[in-house]
């Protein structure tokens, strides 16, 4: 097992991108951390990793936009397993297709505090953890948007694009702790996403052939596509990786 009693901290847990990366960090023998706002997701996630696994995984109310909160949720996780190994700073989400000009203040203030300024957070109060325990992993959670931006996107994948910019500043900064900073860039998955977006709960197979169709895999992302990529660069075998932007996006940005 890659990550046998390593103590591994998911935000956005609830669902996506996070609960996948709960379940195959828990697969692979870690502890778990499962941080997310949404508490009766996150409670789903916590009871079905416990009762396929029977592994050590804590389940945390966090909302990552507030740092008092992050902190807490570290500050939780180092009183009942005693250190911060891998940091996966994943939550975040989308917005209505809207032009720039057209949002208004406290919206696109909303989009970077949740997926810009929650990396600063947890970066903040994890890297004295990992210093302390002698080094470890962050991943993070960017956008295929970040490197190829979608029309009426512009403050979410700007706010990404910050995630990969930072990303690469931070491994820069923290590869003499021993820390690797590493960042995966998805493409959009049938998770909640669409619903932030563009405001439906499920694809029509219409819309599923027309987004498929301009990726060159012709598929959409599925959770563990990112989940299996976040395990990669935070193990062993990813271990001479550092500042890396890893697209999982079936080559929809080639």
């Amino acid at each position: 097992m890659r990550f046998k009693d390593q103590v591994v901290v998911i935000t956005g847990a609830a669902s996506g991108f996070g609960a996948a990366a709960a379940r195959r960090f828990a697969e692979e023998g870690a502890r778990v951390v499962a941080a997310d706002i949404n508490t009766a997701g996150l409670a789903a996630t916590v009871e079905q990793i416990r009762s396929e696994r029977h592994c050590d995984i804590l389940g945390i109310e966090t909302d990552v936009t507030s740092g008092a909160s992050v902190q807490a949720m570290i500050d939780a996780t180092v009183e009942t397993f005693g250190a911060v190994n891998v940091l996966v700073n994943n939550a975040g989400a989308g917005h209505a297709p809207l032009f720039l000009h057209e949002l208004s203040e406290d919206q696109y203030d909303h989009i970077y505090n949740l997926n810009t300024k929650s990396v600063y957070f947890g970066v903040r109060s994890a890297v004295p953890v990992m210093i302390e325990n002698g080094g470890g992993a962050i991943i993070n959670t960017a956008s295929i948007g970040a490197k190829s931006p979608r029309p009426k996107g512009t403050a979410y994948n700007s706010a990404k694009g910050a995630v990969v910019v930072m990303t690469r500043g931070l491994a820069g900064e923290l590869a003499r702790f021993k820390i690797r900073v590493n960042c995966v860039c998805p493409l959009a998955s049938e998770t909640g996403f669409f619903k932030s977006v563009i405001g439906v709960d499920a694809l029509s197979d219409k819309m599923r052939q027309q987004l498929t169709s301009e990726v060159p895999l012709r598929r959409l992302t599925d959770p563990n596509d990112v989940a299996n990529a976040m395990l990669y660069l935070a193990s062993e075998e990813g271990g001479f990786l550092t500042g890396v932007s890893l697209d999982v996006d079936g080559g929809k940005s080639i």
